[in-house]
């Protein structure tokens, strides 16, 4: 892990985040490619202060991608730590531009998501990975290797940046479930 993803926190973007609705499928925003950003623009860091109190006031939402802001970028928020499936967390933290560079230990796992709020689905993902990055503020380059639930988190906000929604990776409709327990 980078020394700088240690120790970042929300703070250190200087602004104070707004919570802003989340966007819903099949808003066109969702199915679209976010576009690489500037890590210092003053935009991205205040979409970043954003991500992180949206995703603070959801309950159990453990990451949060800008298309579901409405904002077509690759900036997203991920934080697992209170999450019971967790093995490695390392807390909260905004990456931008960010890029799944290894990956194993493939495995089927259930998956929801605040954008899809009805259903759930069986997504294979990697059960380890290692992400590249940038911080928002100043664009410091993070390489982050994790495994478990952290993982599926960070492949599932990747995912949204891309202009892709867990359903995308489903095997069919009989991996596709009505959500039980809504949050």
């Amino acid at each position: 892990m980078s020394p700088d993803l240690l120790d970042w926190k929300p703070d250190l973007l200087g602004v104070e985040g707004r919570v802003r609705p989340v966007v819903t499928a099949p808003a066109p925003v969702l199915s679209t490619t976010g576009e690489d950003v500037d890590p210092a623009d003053p935009e991205v860091v205040q979409l970043a202060a954003d991500l992180v109190a949206t995703m603070r006031v959801s309950p159990g939402c453990v990451g949060l991608a800008a298309p579901q802001l409405g904002v077509s970028a690759q900036v997203f928020v991920v934080d697992v730590t209170q999450h019971p499936k967790t093995v490695t967390t390392h807390g909260t933290f905004v990456l931008c531009n960010a890029k799944v560079v290894e990956a194993s230990r493939w495995r089927p796992g259930r998956e929801g998501c605040m954008s899809v709020p009805d259903l759930t689905g069986d997504v294979k993902r990697a059960g380890r990975v290692v992400v590249e990055g940038a911080l928002p503020g100043s664009g410091d380059p993070v390489s982050l290797a994790t495994d478990a639930f952290e993982a599926r988190a960070l492949q599932h906000e990747i995912d949204h940046c891309g202009g892709k929604l867990f359903l995308d990776r489903v095997a069919g409709a009989h991996a596709i479930y009505q959500r039980k327990v809504y949050l």
